[in-house]
């Protein structure tokens, strides 16, 4: 029968290493601090992202080549395509329609109605006042572009005249690239 070694020194025995003391929650992950892993290294790397393929979709497909040339709205205009959210257009043959739908609007400004009103009081030049006049814009513009068998709209909110201006402008642009 063999004897366990003894727990301590015993007299003509080589002294007995000390070991390390184990912390009270070793093994269990603490946040903020990354586990040692022997299968990953230390620290432990995120796993990649899977490949398309094997249950996973692909991806949307590539884009046409080249930089944006105009962008209105959600539609993009680059040398080589027309990249829009219902797929990409090729540039040649494509009709462009933009439809102004805003309204301006012209009226009295409440700080004259209100200085006029207190001026009418004092003397009859208060009435000067309701000349002051305060442009509006409302509305949208519609913007329309068709070609190879695909068709896309987009409504643009406006709130001034130039804004307007501006997207007819750009679909000016726009036109000009697909001749």
């Amino acid at each position: 029968m063999t004897t366990p070694p003894p727990p301590f020194d015993a007299p003509g025995q080589p002294p007995v290493p000390p070991q390390p003391a184990t912390p009270p929650n070793a093994g269990v992950p603490v946040y903020g601090y990354p586990m040692p892993s022997p299968e990953y290294g230390y620290p432990q790397q995120p796993p990649a992202p899977p490949a398309a393929g094997y249950g996973y979709p692909a991806g949307p497909p590539a884009p046409p080549a080249g930089q944006p040339l105009v962008t209105i709205g959600d539609i993009a205009v680059t040398s080589t395509g027309i990249i829009t959210p219902a797929g990409p257009i090729p540039l040649q043959g494509t009709v462009w329609t933009a439809t102004d739908l805003s309204r301006t609007e012209e009226r009295i400004a409440p700080a004259g109605i209100v200085l006029a009103i207190i001026f009418f009081l004092f003397c009859l030049i208060g009435l000067l006042f309701l000349l002051m006049k305060e442009k509006r814009t409302t509305g949208h513009v519609q913007i329309t572009v068709s070609g190879g068998g695909r068709y896309h709209t987009t409504s643009i909110p406006v709130s001034s005249p130039h804004q307007v201006m501006d997207l007819i402008n750009r679909v000016n642009y726009a036109r000009g690239l697909c001749i």
